[in-house]
């Protein structure tokens, strides 16, 4: 008889998705609350250390894709705080997902899967499977790198309001907004990457959804 998967191993997916979503949903509820975004980005500073350390100890090390976008947002909710300037927390998704985007993209030409590196350890499919899941979540991130700098741009913003005839917003309402429905938009392009990784896969484990982002 196989042996069963510790609970703790099959959930900690699970658990790093709810904490994650309880740190973005710190920082809209702080943002929505008080409408003053350089303290709810002292929310986020705190939400993305907490992040990092329930990672930690659920798998007792750093894996590289939380790690990687916990650090950019610990780095520029940190620049945000200290400058008083709300820009490097907008940056902060375009910067980290243009960087994903050019990594992973520019990696195809070159036969080579940064990705297996960065969730090699939480989900384990055939080299076809993860050259196909580069190329998606090299287009997501750099879907999310446009749209980014689309709706942190007032101007953009605006524009767009105008054009479907609604009135002006408030272009940090917008903002903090988008980042919710990145989240769902996330979560939702995570699972739907599970039936493709369910026909590849070379060990017989369950894989929880993995988010592009996790929404810090």
């Amino acid at each position: 008889m196989a042996d069963t998967p510790p609970p703790e191993k099959k959930n900690r997916q699970w658990i790093r998705q709810a904490v994650d979503f309880g740190a973005l949903a710190a920082f809209m509820g702080s943002y929505f609350i008080t409408r003053d975004m350089i303290l709810a980005t002292w929310v986020l500073v705190g939400a993305s250390a907490l992040a990092l350390a329930v990672g930690f100890a659920i798998e007792r090390r750093f894996a590289p894709l939380p790690l990687i976008t916990g650090l950019f947002a610990l780095v520029f909710g940190l620049l945000t705080v200290f400058t008083h300037d709300d820009l490097f927390v907008k940056l902060k998704l375009t910067v980290q997902n243009g960087l994903l985007a050019v990594v992973l993209l520019g990696s195809l030409p070159l036969k080579k899967y940064p990705f297996k590196m960065l969730l090699g350890s939480a989900i384990k499919v055939n080299d076809a499977a993860w050259r196909t899941l580069t190329l998606r979540y090299g287009l997501y991130f750099l879907a999310v790198a446009v749209l980014n700098e689309v709706f942190r741009s007032p101007a953009a913003v605006t524009a767009l309001w105008h054009a479907f005839g609604w009135a002006t917003p408030n272009p940090n309402d917008v903002w903090t907004s988008f980042r919710g429905v990145l989240w769902i938009a996330a979560s939702a392009f995570g699972l739907s990457q599970v039936p493709l990784i369910m026909r590849n896969m070379i060990k017989d484990e369950e894989p929880g959804p993995v988010s592009p982002d996790p929404g810090l």
